[in-house]
C-alpha cells in the first residue's frame, strides 16, 4: 500500500512539473543555422599568422602531443632583412608549417610560447571531417616550388621540428 502511494505521488508531481513546463518558452537552438556566442577564453582551433612567424619552433617544442610540425631554411646572409609586424626579424625561410588538430589537446601551451605571437586560438570549434588528413592545417608562405629552390640553395640543410609523418 505503501509503495503504491508513494509511486502515484511521484507521478503527481512528475505531472505537475510537466504542465508548469507548458508555460515556459521554448528554449531550443536550431544548430546549424545558430551558435551559441562562446564565452570569453574559449579555445578552438589553432591559426597561425604565416606572416608574423619567425620560424624559432618554440611552439613546436612546448607541445606536449607534438601536433606542430616545422620545417625552416636559415635565410641567407644576402637576403634583404625582413620583420615582422611587433619588429622581430624572421631569421627562417618556412618551408613547412603543419598543425595536426587531430592530435591537439587544446592546451594553449604553443602559443603562450610563441615570441611574435603569430599563432593563438581561434573561437571556431566545429572541427567535424570526413578524414583526419582533412585536420592537419598547412601553413606556409612558399610554393613548393619556392621552397625546393631555397632548400637547394641551402645545400640540402633545413632544420626540422616536431615532425609528425
Amino acid at each position: 500500500m505503501r509503495r503504491a502511494l508513494t509511486g502515484s505521488w511521484s507521478l503527481v508531481v512528475g505531472l505537475y512539473m510537466t504542465f508548469l513546463r507548458l508555460f515556459y518558452r521554448a528554449n531550443t537552438l536550431q544548430y546549424p543555422d545558430e551558435t551559441y556566442e562562446l564565452p570569453q577564453g574559449a579555445k578552438g582551433q589553432l591559426f597561425n599568422n604565416i606572416d608574423d612567424c619567425i620560424g624559432c619552433g618554440l611552439c613546436s617544442r612546448s607541445c606536449p602531443v607534438d601536433c606542430i610540425a616545422i620545417e625552416a631554411v636559415k635565410r641567407g646572409k644576402d637576403e634583404p632583412e625582413a620583420k615582422a609586424s611587433n619588429g622581430m626579424k624572421i631569421s627562417f625561410h618556412l618551408l613547412r608549417f603543419d598543425i595536426d588538430m587531430a592530435k591537439c589537446c587544446y592546451c594553449e601551451l604553443c602559443c603562450e610560447a610563441c615570441p611574435t605571437a603569430c599563432l593563438h586560438m581561434t573561437p571556431v570549434y566545429e572541427n567535424s571531417v570526413y578524414s583526419r588528413s582533412h585536420l592537419i592545417y598547412h601553413f606556409h608562405r612558399l610554393s613548393p616550388e619556392e621552397g625546393a629552390a631555397i632548400l637547394v640553395q641551402a645545400d640540402g640543410k633545413s632544420t626540422k621540428l616536431g615532425i609528425h609523418e
